[in-house]
């Protein structure tokens, strides 16, 4: 799966001369929580976040007066306060560049940018929808976390055993465990828990949870 395929298209942006009590309330409206900021010419120029606004205004304990306040930050440009040198992303990279990207780099969304021009943003809530996707959270069915021997054939003798159940495999994903070793997640329909444990049991696969759901 690449970017493109889960990256939000036409993000809202705005320009570096807004005021940060616009760009607040601009956020708010349109219920983001970064703004990409282009130039005249329609090119990436910064970056701001709701934190850097928040950071930008005034503390609660402040002795300024709610119309000190108001003139300050009409006079402050979110050109002052946004990130220059923005992170960004190509959208044919692959989805887990983009997350080891957000992670490596402590941020929660990335510019999506082809050439000069962007093309859409990326941001932690949109891969966290996809993960739902991939591991059919939303689908209804049996969920088996198994034991995975690292060895030729050993996927497909899991898949070939669930097959012959009359079993539709709606989600899969292998990941590392704690202790090292390697486990599979599977989720399956049309087959009910009790029949999939015996099937795995007889091919010698440890079945290390399973539910329902």
């Amino acid at each position: 799966m690449l970017v493109k395929d889960c990256m939000t298209t036409q993000p809202v942006t705005i320009g570096p001369d807004m005021s940060v009590a616009e760009a607040l309330s601009f956020m708010r409206q349109h219920n983001v929580r970064r703004l990409p900021i282009l130039n005249k010419k329609r090119k990436l120029v910064g970056i701001v976040s709701e934190k850097d606004l928040l950071y930008a205004s005034p503390s609660p304990a402040t002795s300024l007066s709610v119309y000190e306040v108001g003139y300050l930050l009409s006079k402050l440009k979110v050109e002052e306060i946004m990130t220059k040198r923005v992170i960004t992303v190509s959208p044919n990279a692959p989805l887990e560049e983009a997350a080891r990207i957000m992670a490596d780099s402590k941020i929660g969304g990335l510019p999506v940018v082809e050439g000069d021009r962007l093309v859409g943003i990326i941001t932690e809530t949109d891969i966290f929808k996809t993960i739902l996707e991939m591991m059919g959270a939303r689908q209804s069915g049996v969920r088996l976390t198994l034991h995975l021997v690292d060895e030729p054939g050993a996927l497909s003798r899991i898949a070939g055993s669930i097959a012959a159940l009359g079993g539709d495999i709606v989600a899969l994903g292998t990941f590392h465990r704690p202790d090292g070793g390697g486990a599979l997640m599977v989720k399956v329909c049309g087959v009910t828990q009790e029949a999939l444990i015996t099937a795995m049991q007889a091919i010698e696969v440890q079945v290390v949870d399973a539910r329902e759901n």
